[in-house]
């Protein structure tokens, strides 16, 4: 009797010690016996419009699906897709596009219904900066740009300046930060002897912590001219540049993440596009970051998993965290609804409302208590 009444002043005590503070709460989980839900990627184009898409996996068989809300996230609603989603991009309410691995699909009804566009091999994400003007990027070493909203697509020249073997590079990720400077960063990695051998690194944790992180070749593409022309660079380092986030004052935040042997799972870096520097920004060996959020005008945010043990890869998902940037500097941890889990994480935002996505089916609203 005594444990139960402490316990449940405890229960009382630690909501009212944290009564006001912003809190990241659960708004949706597929919790279903006979299925799983797997998220790829999440968009708000605005505050009462989401999209969020992934795969239903049941009796051993994935379906496609997309999730729409219409209220901030209060009801997400079901909707069949012909093909896995690997990303999708939102202009407005009711424009987007999703990536699939045949290519690119558009919704002209805020994700209810899409049409395939002209095949797109390889490609991985796109960004369109209005209704016709667009690039998307992807292996072997390909961009492309439309100016049709997606018709029809044509090589940009530039992707292929680096000197990387097209075979072992990719562009994975684009972003602008206004109708004219925007970059693409990729990476060029050749395989090592070993790593294809057709099983996970969680079953051969022995070979995996004997395996060290080896530098690869990172590739950026940028443009100041709204897409006209485009300046390539490249860079050994170790690592891979996996998220790009920029805003309009010039600033952004980059995010590279490791391999399993490596010391730190991820870090985090503040640039300046003004000045071309750049600094670490967080690092933790406790923490995998796994998608960064700079809100123009408001504070940044890191999604990260904190791993379930010392293999960042273990098939044991991790419980999610999240980080906020303080006004000493600092990045400060929020409180996060304790059932959230996954092996990664992404964020997206509408204004000053904010969300965040885990691979395992989980969405959650960032909202005052």
């Amino acid at each position: 009797m005594i444990r139960s009444l402490a316990t449940a002043l405890l229960a009382l005590l630690v909501p009212l010690a944290a009564a006001g503070e912003p809190r990241w709460k659960l708004q949706f989980f597929h919790d279903q016996d006979d299925s799983k839900l797997f998220l790829q990627d999440l968009a708000f184009p605005a505050a009462r419009r989401g999209i969020a898409c992934g795969a239903l996996l049941q009796d051993g068989r994935r379906k496609p699906v997309v999730l729409l809300t219409a209220d901030g996230g209060g009801r997400w609603e079901f909707v069949g897709a012909k093909e896995l989603c690997r990303s999708v991009f939102f202009l407005n309410e009711t424009r987007g596009w999703m990536v699939t691995a045949s290519g690119v699909w558009r919704s002209e009804d805020s994700g209810r219904s899409w049409k395939r566009l002209g095949r797109l091999e390889g490609v991985l994400r796109v960004y369109f900066a209005d209704a016709n003007r667009g690039w998307a990027v992807g292996a072997p070493k390909a961009v492309w740009e439309t100016s049709d909203g997606g018709e029809v697509w044509t090589p940009v020249k530039a992707a292929a300046e680096p000197q990387t073997k097209a075979e072992n590079t990719a562009y994975t990720w684009i972003d602008f930060l206004g109708p004219k400077v925007g970059m693409i960063v990729g990476a060029s990695r050749p395989p090592r002897r070993g790593e294809n051998r057709g099983l996970p690194d969680w079953m051969e944790p022995e070979r995996t912590g004997r395996r060290r992180e080896w530098p690869a070749m990172s590739v950026f593409l940028e443009t100041r001219d709204g897409g006209g022309t485009w300046r390539t660079s490249a860079t050994s380092m170790f690592g891979q540049v996996t998220r790009l986030r920029l805003t309009p004052d010039l600033q952004g935040l980059a995010l590279i993440e490791f391999q399993d042997s490596f010391e730190w799972p991820s870090e985090v870096f503040r640039i300046d596009l003004r000045t071309g520097k750049s600094e670490r920004a967080f690092r933790r060996k406790d923490r995998a970051v796994t998608d960064v959020l700079p809100v123009p005008g408001g504070p940044a945010y890191l999604a990260a998993i904190e791993p379930a043990g010392t293999l960042r890869s273990s098939p044991v998902p991790g419980k999610l965290r999240i980080l906020t940037l303080a006004g000493g500097g600092d990045w400060a941890e929020m409180p996060v609804d304790y059932r959230a889990f996954g092996h990664r994480a992404m964020l997206a935002a509408a204004g000053a409302e904010v969300w965040a996505a885990t691979d395992s089916g989980m969405i959650l609203k960032l909202a005052a208590e």
